[in-house]
């Protein structure tokens, strides 16, 4: 029998099952020849409200994939979960990507498991009602001792699934979730002693919400707007922005702020409104800061890993390309950040791993910030954690694994096993009408005919993921990989410029030439 969700019985086993994390990476991560099991759960287990916002969501499990590279290594079997089956050709895809390594080597040792189950509701919730499927889990992972659990994030489910299971977490205990939650994140910057805009966190309701912004505006007589965001928003989708423009001074203030809220507040989600803003406000508690203007305004971010030694490394940093009513909604990246001010953006991260690592923090970590230039100089304002896997993750992954280099924090450069730099955009959101209707082989049909694809000689080139999602909503996510910037843009580009033209011939029924 299995203990009780969230009883103490199951947290006790929780904590027992991760004291086997320590050992575990000192004794397999090391030597890449070593026999171990990874399981891989891509479940998206955030709020199902916000998820439901964003087009496609249920091809988001498709992101994790690329820890299909993990065959590359000999002896490594990968058990990957999914809500609906692994298309044929996107798997296909994949592990013709490995390095060095025969497809069919790999696919002996690679088993997908499918809730069969395509609703919103979270992929390890799926996988807890389903006692075939994890009784199917437990039989495919031969030895427990040298197999672990990775996950995109780690909630109550996360815990539950990896108790049931008997197998280690690689990731956040759930129990520190709260520290990646926009007021969590506030703290933490607080007590790192990084700088974040003005503003006022752990807000329960309506009434708090317009105190926050009387007290920002009367402590700032000059501030134009204001953030207002959900504690648990994820890529923007639950944040809006409030303008004061007209605004009284003094004692009329809060009565105006309060008439003008739900007229003013602008949502960075387009169907969303003020009263069902307002519910979920009062749910899940947010934040309220001033809003950064600046003619010349960027994002970045910077990826770490508290690892289960206990040691804080330095992963990547990016420049984010953000969209939306107010710029804030993930679009994708450039890798690595901007030089001006990347190694800033790196021992910032730094001192907020070491907060959290103090904390019990394990497993991946980013965080993202507002940069303005001021006077020729840029300034940096902390946003937000992620305590969780992230747009920028799989990309990086990726680039990791058909590359086998590292990222030089004394550089901040990523360099191949040969010595060659290498650098990429990648995106999430390449979309078009007109690309509904493609099919997974319509795409690769298209990446071969055009050379849209890796090229493992010279370590360059373009990878896709979120196949699945072509056909239905007429997006696909996108890596190019170059040796600049500057190629990897014009390799996007030309990329984009090749989906749209083919797009329309096949609507005209022609194919690729």
């Amino acid at each position: 029998m299995h203990p009780p969700p969230g009883s103490a019985e199951e947290l006790s086993r929780f904590a027992e099952l991760q004291r086997r994390l320590a050992p575990l990476y000192e004794r397999i991560f090391p030597d890449p020849r070593a026999p171990r099991t990874v399981v891989v759960n891509p479940s998206l287990s955030l709020n199902p409200d916000i998820l439901a916002k964003i087009a496609g969501v249920q091809h988001y499990e498709e992101r994790m994939l690329c820890m299909l590279m993990l065959l590359r290594l000999p002896r490594t079997r990968v058990v990957f979960l999914s809500s609906q089956p692994v298309h044929p050709t996107i798997l296909d895809y994949y592990l013709h990507l490995l390095p060095g390594i025969p497809a069919g080597h790999a696919r002996k040792r690679l088993t997908l498991l499918s809730a069969d189950d395509g609703s919103i509701t979270p992929l390890t919730q799926k996988i807890l009602e389903r006692p075939q499927l994890l009784q199917h889990i437990r039989r495919v992972v031969d030895d427990p001792a040298s197999a672990h659990m990775t996950c995109f994030n780690a909630t109550a489910l996360e815990r539950t699934l990896a108790v049931q299971l008997g197998l280690p977490l690689y990731a956040c205990d759930p129990a520190l979730s709260e520290l990646g939650t926009k007021t969590g994140s506030r703290r933490v910057f607080k007590e790192a002693g990084i700088e974040m805009p003005p503003g006022f966190e752990g807000l329960r309701d309506e009434g708090d919400m317009v105190g926050a912004l009387e007290a920002l505006k009367a402590a700032q007589p000059h501030l134009r707007h204001a953030a207002v965001k959900l504690n648990d928003g994820t890529s923007g989708e639950g944040n809006a922005v409030f303008s004061f423009e007209g605004s009284p001074r003094g004692n009329a203030l809060r009565g105006w702020i309060e008439r003008e809220l739900p007229r003013r507040l602008r949502f960075e989600e387009e169907t969303e409104r003020w009263e069902p803003f307002r519910d979920k406000f009062t749910r899940m508690t947010g934040v309220v800061e001033s809003w950064i203007e600046a003619d010349k305004k960027r994002s970045p971010s910077m990826q770490g890993r508290i690892d289960p030694l206990g040691e804080v490394q330095l992963v990547s940093t990016h420049d984010q390309l953000l969209g939306g009513p107010s710029q804030q909604i993930y679009l994708g990246a450039t890798f690595p950040a901007d030089e001006a001010y990347r190694f800033v953006i790196q021992r910032a991260g730094m001192r907020v791993g070491e907060v959290l690592k103090a904390k019990g923090v394990l497993g991946r970590y980013g965080v993202d910030f507002v940069s303005v230039e001021e006077g020729g100089e840029w300034k940096h304002y902390a946003i937000e954690i992620n305590l969780r896997k992230g747009g920028t993750t799989h990309p990086y992954l990726m680039l990791q694994f058909l590359t086998d280099g590292e990222y030089h924090a004394e550089t901040g450069l990523y360099t191949t096993s040969g010595g060659q730099v290498r650098t990429y955009y990648t995106s999430d959101n390449l979309e078009s009408p007109s690309y509904k209707g493609l099919t997974p082989d319509d795409l690769i049909d298209i990446s071969a005919y055009h050379s849209l694809h890796f090229h493992g000689a010279g370590q360059q080139g373009v990878v896709f993921h979120l196949i699945g999602a072509l056909s239905e909503y007429g997006k696909v996510g996108v890596l190019c990989v170059a040796d600049s910037i500057g190629a990897a843009l014009k390799q996007y580009g030309h990329t984009v410029e090749v989906l749209n033209r083919e797009a329309r011939k096949r609507q005209c029924g022609d194919s690729a030439d």
